[in-house]
């Protein structure tokens, strides 16, 4: 029998940013082009997918019909209920549940693809995470990625440090920009097989959430 640790469902609370999240975030995404990012990320899935911290949904509508079921996992309340509201208007089947990325309440190796979007940044806990993703993929399944990332620039990534060691994670949902993805994956034991950094938005001043890795990881195959 596996043993894994248990974290409430609702460890994770942030009711002001989940309600100014879920009014605004979709008219922010299409301004600063990240509806794109999110259809490009998804384009090509097939099978049973996981998405870890799914948030009100946003990536529903761009899910392909190759796709035979979502478990979306969204261990914050008022976001889980809005995604449940999006899952309904899903064209392919999209089952949301309570749960933390630490903790996946789902069976080994019962997934084709897994997907983060913006989520690593406000894990408690990156490692344990990305170790959870991989235990519930199948060998050979792909973990899809579009995160925030630490900056190329020393002097942004001085300033993301520093946004992050003070207020950007309290008004902001727990999001850390400075962290690097890429190499957290490769720690965990994915093969990233390719990705691309972006600037979100193209135009315009920088700031601490500009830099965007997108891209597809793989868990290697058994032995």
């Amino acid at each position: 029998m596996e043993k894994r640790a248990k974290i409430a469902p609702d460890a994770v609370h942030h009711p002001l940013f989940a309600r100014f999240y879920g009014r605004f975030s979709e008219t922010t995404d299409r301004k600063a082009g990240v509806t794109a990012h999110r259809r490009e990320l998804l384009a090509g899935l097939s099978g049973r997918v996981i998405e870890i911290g799914a948030g009100n949904g946003l990536n529903f509508p761009h899910y392909p019909g190759g796709v035979s079921e979502v478990v979306a996992i969204e261990p914050e309340r008022g976001l889980r209920a809005l995604a449940v509201r999006a899952a309904l208007r899903a064209e392919v089947p999209v089952d949301v549940v309570p749960g933390a990325a630490e903790a996946l309440p789902v069976k080994s190796e019962a997934f084709d693809a897994a997907v983060v979007c913006l989520v690593l940044c406000s894990v408690r806990d990156v490692d344990r995470s990305l170790a959870e993703i991989r235990r519930v993929l199948r060998p050979g399944g792909e973990l899809r990625f579009y995160e925030h990332v630490r900056a190329e620039s020393r002097a942004l990534a001085a300033v993301q440090r520093a946004a992050d060691r003070t207020v950007w994670p309290l008004l902001l949902g727990g999001c850390h920009t400075s962290r690097d993805p890429l190499a957290a994956m490769e720690a965990a034991g994915f093969d990233v097989v390719t990705f691309r950094r972006l600037r979100v938005p193209e135009k315009g001043p920088r700031h601490p959430a500009s830099p965007h890795v997108l891209g597809t990881a793989r868990r290697p195959d058994a032995a």
